[in-house]
């Protein structure tokens, strides 16, 4: 099995697709706030970046230009990762987005109704919970992350053993000289 590296690129390019379309949305509403199609992409990506935008906002003092260069970057390193020859850098690129997903929804999910809540003790037994709102949208992403990891997988280790193959083979034939 060959890697595809656009199917290695898929679930990176999801996650910087969700976030520059919010803060696309934003830029729209702030040019058109009567639009009711800006507001209703704003109203569906937002879940996914919501606490995530504002910090980043607030730390680059509110330029969106800076934004759209952060996921340009972005964007370019993780392509580059995935299509980089004899290099697990495509691993990096889909594990960090997954982690990055997840926390953007474990993040998003505070200030909304959880429909799972699990208590945990600290060290010193200071007992605390915490709460993940599982919706579709939000258990469809990590799906399609953990489905995209397993592809890594199934991928790095195909080319490792092929790999192993081919130095069996040139052992041998060494060995046979």
């Amino acid at each position: 099995m060959k890697r595809q590296p656009l199917l290695l690129f898929a679930f990176p390019f999801l996650i910087l697709a969700v976030l520059a379309g919010e803060r696309m949305a934003t830029l729209l509403l702030g040019a058109y706030p009567a639009s009711p199609t800006a507001w209703w992409l704003w109203l569906e990506l937002r879940p996914l970046s919501t606490v995530l935008w504002q910090q980043v906002d607030v730390w680059l003092g509110g330029s969106m230009a800076f934004e759209a260069a952060i996921l340009a970057a972005a964007s370019i390193v993780c392509w580059m990762a995935c299509h980089a020859k004899r290099s697990a850098f495509f691993f990096l690129a889909n594990h960090i987005a997954l982690i990055f997903a997840g926390l953007m929804i474990a993040v998003g999910s505070h200030s909304e109704t959880a429909s799972t809540i699990a208590e945990f003790t600290s060290p010193k037994g200071l007992p605390y919970s915490l709460a993940v709102d599982f919706t579709l949208k939000n258990s469809l992403v990590l799906l399609l992350g953990f489905v995209a990891c397993a592809y890594c997988h199934i991928a790095f280790l195909t080319e490792a053993r092929e790999r192993s193959v081919r130095a069996i083979r040139i052992l041998a034939l060494q060995r046979d000289l």
